[in-house]
């Protein structure tokens, strides 16, 4: 069936995916997406003129395990709209994590919306008949969904041991607190909203 497809221009979206727990883990933000923008761009440039770079989709702090992600969804939306006919990801896991999703991409939407996926570190072209790697791409996914899902599970049990210390683990603080600067795992009182709260609570108790 790949055999049958042929362009003469591939227009090409790069797919660029940082995840929340990339962030977490000490990666820095910017960085890892210039990274992946600038191995991915040079890549393209490598191809040739027939190649041509329409649009770089990026989603920062979206897990691979859930595919409804803002950029994500836009590049799908211009491969329907026959905007894309190329898609380029660093590697497997940028694309997603989920390997029953992640295959249903690869293996079916993908080729009957006849668009190309490549995969540069992982060696993967869908369009590349003979290519090994690419029978070795649901083996891959699994093995993806496994270290996402052993990830989460660390996670959990990380925050959950931190909890039972008294550390703060939560987003934004209660009225009346702040994180110290020093240790974001542990919240100091703000003296400005102490006396507002306190205010509350003496208004509250002598309307009893």
């Amino acid at each position: 069936m790949l055999e049958q497809i042929k362009t003469e221009t591939y227009k090409v979206a790069i797919y660029i995916r940082l995840s929340k727990e990339d962030v977490d883990r000490g990666y820095d933000e910017s960085e890892s997406i210039k990274n992946q923008r600038d191995l991915l761009t040079e890549y393209v440039k490598k191809l040739g003129k027939e190649y041509n770079l329409v649009h770089i989709y990026i989603d920062q702090g979206f897990t691979g395990t859930n595919f409804n992600r803002p950029d994500f969804q836009k590049m799908i939306k211009d491969i329907e709209l026959g905007k894309i006919n190329m898609v380029i990801t660093k590697d497997l896991s940028r694309l997603g994590r989920d390997y029953i999703e992640t295959g249903e991409y690869i293996e079916k939407w993908f080729p009957e919306n006849n668009v190309r996926y490549i995969s540069v570190t992982d060696g993967i072209d869908t369009f590349s008949t003979n290519n090994g790697n690419n029978d070795i791409a649901p083996f891959k996914s699994i093995l993806n969904d496994m270290y996402s899902k052993d990830l989460s599970k660390k996670i959990r049990t990380a925050l959950h041991t931190m909890q039972k210390q008294g550390k703060w683990v939560g987003g934004k603080t209660a009225i009346g607190y702040m994180k110290d600067q020093n240790d974001k795992n542990k919240l100091i009182i703000c003296e400005q909203e102490a006396e507002i709260v306190k205010t509350i609570f003496n208004m509250a108790y002598s309307r009893k």
